[in-house]
């Protein structure tokens, strides 16, 4: 080596590439001449990457599948059914709503839910097979930490969104019940009955209005808060780890949670066994630095250590 110069035969750098969690130096191509390659090797900090291991990965994606496929077929089903709701009514203007109208109302928004969901399920799938390439954890020196949140929980948590936006779209459905209930009510045999039926119904109609309302807007801040959710799912989080920058080890997942950013949760039975002890000597050895923020991090790295040791010696 001369001036940071080393001369590595072609098949030496082909054959050596960087391992899982190891720590790797970028290098700074300068000129060939077969069967050498001359580098010149740059100092930096010290960088480590943690890559997805393949059966995580697999099993995400097929549970990512199954999710997409699932709101699919939903959406299909209810564009159908409300394409065969349409044309077996009359479509005549009346001062009451029809259950016609609201039936199909509630099969176009189950059908817009939940092509919804299909498109957070790809939004995630997409960041899922970018983190698989690329890496969903990256710590440079002790003072930076790159993260994407790539857990099973994902799919869960878009589920859960989509059944609680259906939830209230039920009820804002029940509360155009007594409106409903008007054209019932004007074809009763007695007109003494007529009036008495169609003032309780309009009098419930206020109030069931005013419920669809309040649903309704819940289901609208809902549909523009998932704009920001589709954005920030598996992103990439870059946390300094300096300043009120706290680490936790709960339930053997590491949970970052910085003012000026979103919390990340990265399970780490995303990575392999020797990642996960790696990456758990790295925050022990910078220890001293994290107790600032959380003075039982040490602790909390222990047992997952401790737990890392049983999974290995497991039969399974």
């Amino acid at each position: 080596m001369l001036n940071g110069e080393q001369h590595f035969p072609l098949s030496f750098l082909l054959d050596n590439e960087c391992e899982r969690g190891r720590r790797f130096l970028p290098c700074i191509h300068v000129e060939t001449s077969a069967p050498y390659i001359r580098i010149v090797i740059q100092p930096v900090i010290d960088t480590y990457l943690f890559r997805l291991k393949h059966a995580s990965y697999m099993r995400t994606g097929v549970l990512g599948w199954l999710l997409f496929n699932g709101f699919l077929v939903c959406a299909f089903v209810f564009a159908l059914l409300s394409a065969w709701i349409l044309p077996a009514y009359s479509h005549s203007f009346t001062p009451y709503l029809k259950w016609q109208d609201a039936l199909v109302a509630l099969c176009w928004c189950i059908t817009f839910i939940s092509l919804g969901g299909c498109v957070l399920v790809a939004r995630f799938l997409l960041a899922l097979h970018i983190g698989y390439r690329q890496g969903i954890l990256t710590l440079v020196g002790s003072t930076t930490l790159s993260v994407r949140d790539l857990s099973p929980e994902n799919l869960v948590n878009i589920f859960r969104i989509a059944c609680t936006t259906l939830a209230c779209l039920i009820v804002a459905f029940i509360g155009l019940v007594p409106t409903m209930l008007i054209g019932w009510t004007l074809h009763l045999p007695h007109p003494g009955l007529v009036i008495l039926g169609t003032a309780a119904a309009i009098v419930l109609s206020i109030v069931g209005l005013a419920i669809t309302l309040a649903a309704t807007s819940i289901c609208v801040i809902g549909c523009i808060g998932c704009i920001s959710f589709c954005r920030a799912i598996g992103s990439l989080q870059t946390y300094q780890l300096v300043g009120q920058t706290t680490l936790t080890i709960d339930d053997f997942e590491l949970i970052i949670i910085s003012p000026d950013k979103p919390e990340s949760m990265i399970s780490l039975n995303l990575f392999e066994s020797d990642d996960q002890r790696h990456l758990l000597h790295l925050c022990k050895r910078w220890i001293d630095t994290q107790e600032i923020w959380n003075p039982s991090l040490g602790e909390e790295i222990e047992i997952a250590l401790e737990k890392t040791k049983k999974l290995l010696t497991s039969p399974s």
